[in-house]
């Protein structure tokens, strides 16, 4: 890694006051690579002045209009880096910018969007799955062609890439915890509640296949924390079920350390920075063998993966209770943010060259 001082510029569709897993990953590559005495700054919605909600996520701003301002911005800012962390209406801007003047630069590759748009294409019309779906990767392939690098999150996920034809290298990185926030410790939540006590974490919208663990058969208690677009009509069907709302920081810890088993349904994601700080607070993982959960649960004391069956996973992973200690010093050691943010600076070095 270069000593030499870097204008680190990140062009981001999803940034604060969003919470989700690509912005909670910029703010930690940001302090950290902070406090190695670079500069980093992040261009998002906010920096615009014509914004628009995005259909079926109000919660969500999309720029428009936003090619003139952004080069505004990148000019005045005199980046020796550009990053492009999402393939919105942002990251076109800035791809557009970097292609138009011979600027190299990398993209990330965090969400599986074609799946994503398939599935809420397919909840009203169902015979329009596959061809929206295959759209949707040529769109995305065609977004990261001329990346000199695509940083991912899983080798796994890499592999996916690869199989669909996508030409440039790519860098697997993983994701981090704030340690001082989640560990292992004794809560008071919930006290009263049936237990077991299954825990969710996460988005609530129709792309996280939440109904899976919402259905399956549990006879203790399950818990939903987070916020989306489907969270009035899930509480109005699943009566039964504590929905929490959005939690934060020491509160979403405790909420982690009052559970029994993590449970993460979803089939799309690519990596989950929810299951590493699951690990953190010592929960055991209960999952599908799919890419993401299988990169993470690694081990057999982390948890257990299922290819259809997530309440078998989750009771036989309530068997795991006693590896608490074993899994928070597995997150610590993997889930490092200051070693993940200069894992990053090497692959822009590399892309450089």
């Amino acid at each position: 890694m270069s000593d030499k001082k870097r204008r680190i510029l990140v062009i981001s569709d999803a940034w604060t006051p969003q919470i989700n897993g690509v912005v909670r990953t910029y703010e930690h590559l940001g302090k950290e690579i902070r406090k190695l005495g670079h500069d980093f700054r992040v261009v998002g919605p906010s920096d615009f002045p014509l914004l628009m909600p995005m259909p079926g996520y109000r919660e969500i701003e999309l720029a428009l209009f936003p090619y003139r301002h952004m080069a505004r911005l990148i000019a005045e800012y005199d980046p020796t880096t550009i990053h492009i962390a999402t393939e919105g209406p942002l990251g076109w801007a800035g791809r557009r910018y970097c292609r138009k003047r011979n600027i190299p630069f990398t993209t990330a590759y965090h969400t599986q969007f074609p799946d994503y748009i398939a599935k809420r294409t397919a909840r009203y019309l169902p015979f329009l799955h596959r061809p929206v779906k295959m759209m949707a990767t040529s769109w995305l392939r065609c977004f990261h062609e001329p990346s000199a690098g695509i940083i991912t999150t899983t080798l796994s996920l890499n592999e996916e890439l690869k199989q669909k034809k996508y030409t440039s290298p790519l860098y697997a990185l993983d994701r981090g915890v704030d340690h001082d926030t989640f560990y292992p410790a004794e809560t008071a939540l919930f006290r009263d509640a049936e237990k077991p006590i299954a825990l969710y974490v996460g988005r609530i919208a129709i792309e996280k296949n939440l109904e899976d663990f919402l259905l399956m058969h549990w006879a203790g208690t399950k818990i939903v924390v987070g916020d989306g677009p489907s969270l009035k009509r899930l509480q109005k069907k699943y009566p039964g079920i504590i929905f929490t709302g959005k939690k934060t920081g020491r509160d979403l810890a405790d909420h982690y350390r009052s559970a029994h088993v993590f449970v993460f349904p979803s089939r799309t994601d690519t990596f989950g920075i929810v299951l590493a700080e699951a690990l953190a607070c010592g929960l055991p993982i209960a999952a599908y063998d799919v890419t993401g959960p299988r990169d993470i649960v690694t081990e057999s004391f982390l948890g257990v993966l299922h290819d259809d069956n997530l309440s078998q996973a989750a009771h036989r992973a309530l068997e795991l209770t006693d590896y608490a200690n074993m899994r928070a010093a597995h997150a610590r050691e993997r889930y490092a943010w200051d070693v993940i943010a200069r894992q990053f600076l090497d692959i822009l070095d590399i892309t450089k060259t």
